[in-house]
């Protein structure tokens, strides 16, 4: 397998529509296979409407991820949680930065579900 790096895309979105351009790009924001079109004034806001929700520590694979850290219901990110079991505030999850972090949400997903 080549080891190189997780994609880097854009993490503005549109009513829920997610920008299917590089981070960085030029230009109107869009999603590919629609006629959905935007600009940074009208984008959401980067705070996942998430934040804030009740929630619980994931259950955790045998290396420990996600290292007590819970599910956001809205973004599938794993957010850290506040002293009385609300998630933290967090920007909505756009695609891990780094490739092991990738790999264990992959495992994560793959051994407990989607279904949340």
């Amino acid at each position: 397998m080549t080891d190189f790096p997780t994609a880097r895309w854009c993490r503005s979105r549109r009513d829920g529509a997610v920008c299917t351009r590089p981070a960085g790009h030029a230009g109107l924001h869009n999603r590919i296979g629609t006629s959905r079109m935007w600009s940074d004034l009208q984008a959401d806001p980067p705070e996942c409407p998430g934040s804030g929700s009740r929630a619980e520590a994931a259950a955790g694979l045998p290396d420990g991820f996600p290292h007590g850290r819970a599910v956001c219901p809205v973004c599938l990110d794993f957010v850290e949680l506040s002293p009385g079991g609300e998630l933290e505030q967090h920007d909505t999850f756009r695609g891990a930065a780094e490739r092991e972090e990738a790999a264990h949400r992959a495992e994560w997903f793959n051994t407990f579900g989607w279904a949340r």
